[in-house]
């Protein structure tokens, strides 16, 4: 799906939610390896690629993740990359979700954040990177009916939404400068999640209530 409308952002809610019930069940557990350390990994390797600009964004969005308590939201095993090329779609229907290779353990709301912060943008136009409420609304409605989520989850909300936009930002960086030999990763414009990034930083959303 190039274009996703508020009937595939509901789908897809509903889908993620399924998954992480059912991960509920499953108690092996694996550590993220794009998470927090690998952050400060990556950004260590990608600092003299950047402009003053960029690296004074990167600093002060790492400094206000490091000791974001998200160990106590409800957790298990995660997507972790459910963007729009990695879902499935026949007749308007979830048929299938690929690419689990960043599957690992993590807090089930920040899975969310990054399925929304794909999900629900606009693409092009004055307002690239900003959310559309509407596809927001359908997407965390369809996934609340089927795992309702907690007072901490929706008031953490815009904290993991900036969450979600650093870690791939740093990914696109990492991946398009530095990328691992001997793998065939195809590298995406990291100024995407760039300006992602920047516009939650502007404007925390707040949790879309019913």
């Amino acid at each position: 799906v190039e274009r996703p409308d508020r009937a595939h952002c509901a789908a897809v809610g509903r889908a993620l939610a399924e998954l992480h019930v059912a991960a509920r069940q499953y108690r092996g557990r694996l550590a993220n390896r794009r998470g927090p350390a690998w952050w400060r990994q990556a950004a260590r390797a990608v600092r003299g690629l950047l402009s003053a600009e960029q690296n004074a964004l990167l600093s002060g969005e790492l400094k206000r993740q490091t000791g974001f308590a998200k160990a106590g939201l409800p957790r298990g095993a995660i997507h972790g990359d459910l963007l729009c090329d990695n879902v499935l779609f026949v007749d308007g229907r979830v048929s299938g979700i690929i690419d689990f290779g960043f599957a690992a353990t993590d807090a089930f709301a920040y899975d969310l954040a990054i399925t929304v912060n794909d999900w629900c943008v606009w693409q092009d136009g004055y307002r690239e990177g900003e959310l559309d409420a509407e596809r927001v609304q359908a997407l965390v409605d369809a996934y609340d009916a089927v795992r309702p989520l907690t007072f901490d989850e929706r008031a953490l909300w815009g904290q993991l939404l900036r969450a979600a936009a650093l870690r791939f930002w740093l990914s696109r960086l990492y991946d398009l400068h530095l990328p691992r030999q001997g793998e065939l990763t195809h590298a995406h414009d990291p100024a995407v999640f760039e300006r992602i990034l920047r516009n939650r930083i502007a404007v925390e959303p707040r949790f879309p209530e019913p």
